[in-house]
This record gives C-alpha cells, structure tokens and sequence, in this order.
C-alpha cells in the first residue's frame, strides 16, 4: 500500500496517522464536507473535490477553506488523485470513476467516509442496514440507549455523518449508524459489535449492476464481524437470513410471528418478546407504540433487541418505545384539512417500501407516487389499491410507467408538479380520506433528495391549509 498512512486494521483501537499526509475528498455533501473537516483538523493536507461548482454547493463547502482546505470545483482532477496518500470518497460517488480507478491503479487506497470514520472509534458500534426501515430502527435505537443512560451519538446515513460524530468520543461512547449499501460497498474492516441487517428487496438499481450486487453490497455488515458479535436478522426474509447465515457472528432472528426458539418476536398479547440463552423477558408492549403499520412496529423490535445486545434495561427500552414518535419523512403525520388526512412517506423510495406505506392505511388512500425510477414493479401496488385506493396520483419521470402499471385497478391523474397533485388530491378526497406521499421512486429528478421532496410536500400542504382557512373566514364573514 502506497504512502505513511498507518492504522489497525480491526479499527476500533488505535488512530490512524493523517498528520501531513496528502488526501483527497471527493464529493462534498454532508459526508463529504465532514470529512473534511475531521482530516484538517488531524492535520493532513486537504483537497476536496466536486464536480458541481461553487454556486451550486452549499455555503460549508466554500468555509471549509478557512481550514486549509484546497477547494478542486466544477471537475476533478486526475493528477490530484494520483498524487495522494489516501482518497477518501463520499456515498454517492460510483466506485467506477475514472479518477477512482486511476487512484487504485497508482497504488492510492480508497476508502469509504464510513470507513474513516469507523476507524477511529473507541466504544461499542451498533450498526444498521437493509432495504427500507433503517432511519426508524436507528433513531430508536438510539433513543432507548440514552433512556438506559448510555452516552450515544447517532447518525450516518441519517443525521450527521460519521466523521462529525467523532469530536470529544471515548471509549465509553457508543455509536448507533445508518448504513447504506453506497456506504458499505467502500468498507474494508468496518465491524459492527451489534448489526441489524431489516429487510432486502430490489432497490438502486440505477446504481448497483445487478439485485445480487445490491445484495452483496448491504451484506458487507457482517463481513468483519467475529463470534463476539451480534446479527440481529429478520427471521421473515429468506433473503437476510441467507446472506446473515455466511457471517461468523452469534444470529439473533426478529420475527412479526411467535416463535420456540430463540429470538425476539411479537407474541398472540402483542407484548415485544426476547428469549435469548433461555431466557424470555418482554421489551415493550406493542398496544403502547404511537406508530402507524405491522412495518414500523418491526422496526422498532429490531431496535428493541439490539439495545437489549447492548446492555440498555428492559424498563428503558419500554419507556423510549412507548414515547417514540417516529423520524421525518417516514409516515410523518403532517396536518388534518376539513377531515383528510396528510402524511410525509417521502423515504419510500422504492415499490416494496410505498407497499408497506399504503398498507399502514386502512383507507381509503389517495397516494402520491413517483418522481425517478429505479427498478421495481408498480404493479406490485395493485392489491392494495385495489382494496384501498380511491385515485393515485403520479408525478415526475416515472408518471407514466405508474399509470400504465396501476390504471386498471384505481384512477391515476397525471401531475405536472408536486404542488398540483397536492391540490387535486385534496379536491378528490373526502373526510376520512387519506393523502400520502409515498413516491416508490427516487427523488433526483425533481428535488435534491427524499427530504427536500419531503420537505416540499409539507409546505405545499401547509400552504393549502392556509387557502383553506382563508376561504373559510372570507365565506364565513
């Protein structure tokens, strides 16, 4: 391996040496910027990277040259690449870069921004992945951990990137982080002490070649692991299971059904149950969750028993279940206008996730779908909207795949913004109704990402509640 940069290769226990080295960031959104900053502050010598300029960054990107930061805008430059001890890349980078491989190729290792990170921290690491559920099962987790008292910081995926977690942590400092495949398919000796692997269905496909290197990519949580660690898995999804099953760590299935053997599962009294080294011992009570669908309520077994693996009492992990609220943009309760319902699922970015979204509903539903696509079936949503659609609403690239998919079984009208089919959706609902944005699509071709199209609904609904109102007072006077 090229260059002075040394570190251990479990990673957990001695820092790595970026004292003057010569690293190169590349992308700079959230990671990217984190990382960033963590590199110059241990005093390595920065060049971060773009291919957007400066108009279109945000404004931390250009301060970041207060830090010694060399700013590369607008490109990226080969020879930068070449030239450096370490690149560091950000998750939505595609590993096939030209300059990436010319870096491999020169000698320079590549690293994930989760790898960087992870090899700096000192305490116990929880780590979450799969196709859809991990910002719930991650928030909750953390929440039970800090009802038990436990020092924790969160983020990742969600939140704030590992990099900028790490300022003040010690040993006694326990990390919860969203994983992605993006992020995991750039790890070397990433190793979770507790990995919670919820669900695989078809996703990114825009990024990843092929389903089973999506796969491959997510199964990356267990690579390191040893039989010290945990594998929390979902017992109801032969595809975790079997992928779980090549690891080396001690499997602890979670399953919507009552089981015999060990796990945790939810039993016929609806109480969240852990039997583990023959032991049974109940974590919460599901009638106590203010979380809509069966999908959310797994989640939150997930989180449940992987704090349990963690050391946080049963008592604790009860209380924080019962006070959870959920995160953003996941099944968010936004607002009630003259008896419809609005809710922000803006995270259901893909046909299995916006199928869990709808069936959270009993109805009737008059969902908004689309934007890009990535791969999946929409005629996957015709049961249940056949039982429970009253109209769907498509907008962004993939409209007319949707209506060519699910126009025999509910109304699709065809918006040409995220605005209008707020507004014809609620022309089209009656009290009782439920208005959901639940896209089954990626964001990108209309918004910077799932939460600034989340965001967008949220004021879009707000700003009929106003109409609304003002109709009313102007009517009334």
């Amino acid at each position: 391996m090229r260059g002075g940069i040394q570190w251990n290769p479990v990673g957990n226990e001695d820092s790595m040496d970026l004292a003057g080295q010569r690293v190169v960031v590349v992308g700079l959104a959230r990671s990217g910027i984190a990382a960033a900053r963590f590199l110059a502050s241990r005093g390595a010598r920065v060049a971060a990277t773009d291919c957007k300029g400066p108009a279109e960054l945000p404004p931390e990107v250009l301060r970041l040259a207060e830090q010694g930061v060399v700013l590369e805008l607008g490109g990226h430059r080969a020879s930068s690449f070449t030239a450096a001890d370490l690149v560091v890349v950000s998750p939505h980078r595609p590993p096939a870069l030209p300059e990436l491989r010319a870096a491999r190729e020169a000698g320079v290792p590549v690293m994930a921004e989760l790898e960087l990170g992870c090899r700096e921290i000192k305490g116990p690491l929880a780590a979450v992945t799969g196709t859809k559920g991990k910002s719930t099962t991650t928030a909750a987790l953390g929440a039970m951990l800090r009802q038990a008292g436990v020092e924790v910081r969160v983020g990742g995926n969600i939140g704030e990137a590992v990099t900028g977690l790490l300022e003040g942590a010690t040993a006694h400092t326990t990390f919860v982080l969203e994983v992605s495949s993006f992020q995991l398919e750039g790890t070397e000796s990433f190793r979770p002490r507790v990995a919670v692997f919820l669900n695989l269905s078809t996703d990114h496909l825009d990024r990843h070649p092929s389903f089973e290197d999506y796969a491959r990519a997510k199964s990356r949580i267990f690579q390191n692991q040893t039989p010290d660690d945990w594998a929390v898995v979902n017992a109801d999804d032969p595809g975790v299971m079997a992928r779980a099953a090549r690891g080396l760590a001690r499997r602890v299935p979670f399953s919507a059904r009552p089981g015999k053997d060990e796990g945790a599962f939810f039993d016929d009294a609806g109480a969240a149950v852990l039997r583990l080294s023959g032991r049974s011992e109940t974590l919460f009570e599901r009638r106590q969750l203010r979380l809509p669908g069966d999908h959310l309520a797994l989640d939150l077994l997930a989180a449940a028993t992987a704090a349990r693996l963690l050391g946080a009492p049963a008592q604790a992990i009860a209380a924080a279940a019962a006070d959870f609220s959920g995160v953003e943009h996941v099944l968010e309760r936004v607002a009630e206008i003259d008896g419809v319902l609005f809710f922000n699922d803006s995270k259901a970015t893909n046909v299995d996730a916006a199928h869990k979204s709808l069936s959270a509903f009993p109805g009737p539903l008059l969902p908004i779908l689309g934007g890009r696509y990535k791969g999946g079936d929409f005629a996957q949503l015709q049961d249940v909207l056949g039982r429970r659609g009253k109209a769907v609403f498509a907008i962004g690239e993939a409209k007319e795949r949707i209506s060519e998919a699910l126009s025999s079984v509910v109304p699709v009208f065809a918006c040409a913004s995220l605005a209008e089919a707020v507004e014809l959706a609620f022309a089209e609902a009656e009290a009782g109704d439920t208005v959901v944005l639940a896209p089954a699509c990626s964001s990108f071709d209309m918004f910077r990402d799932y939460a600034h199209r989340g965001q967008a609904f949220k004021e879009e609904v707000r700003a009929l509640a106003s109409r609304v109102a003002a109709a009313k007072e102007e009517a009334g006077g």
